[in-house]
């Protein structure tokens, strides 16, 4: 699977079979779903998890508490869009 075909997928129902737990977070928010996307990752203790949360609440307008999660994913909170880093995160975890 690449960018291409897993943006592809967001034409389904349903995320791939083959999707780790991140790209499914990733494929329920550009499908709209935020709630569903924030909890399949929110109790996960990793990087990834907390740059997806970070991400799901920079989305929400929720400064503070993704600055949090940025930084419990070692990074800073992006200047870019939030569809370049939404693809960014997809391309990452691939």
């Amino acid at each position: 699977m690449n960018l291409s075909t897993f943006t592809q997928s967001l034409s389904e129902n349903t995320p791939p079979v083959d999707a780790s737990v991140y790209l499914q977070a990733l494929w329920y928010d550009a499908k709209g779903d935020w709630h569903k996307s924030h909890e399949l990752i929110q109790d996960l203790p990793d990087r990834d998890a907390a740059w997806i949360h970070a991400y799901l609440h920079r989305k929400e307008g929720d400064t503070w508490n993704a600055d949090y999660w940025y930084r419990r994913a070692a990074r800073k909170r992006p200047q870019m869009t939030l569809g370049a880093e939404w693809e960014q995160m997809v391309a990452a975890l691939l």
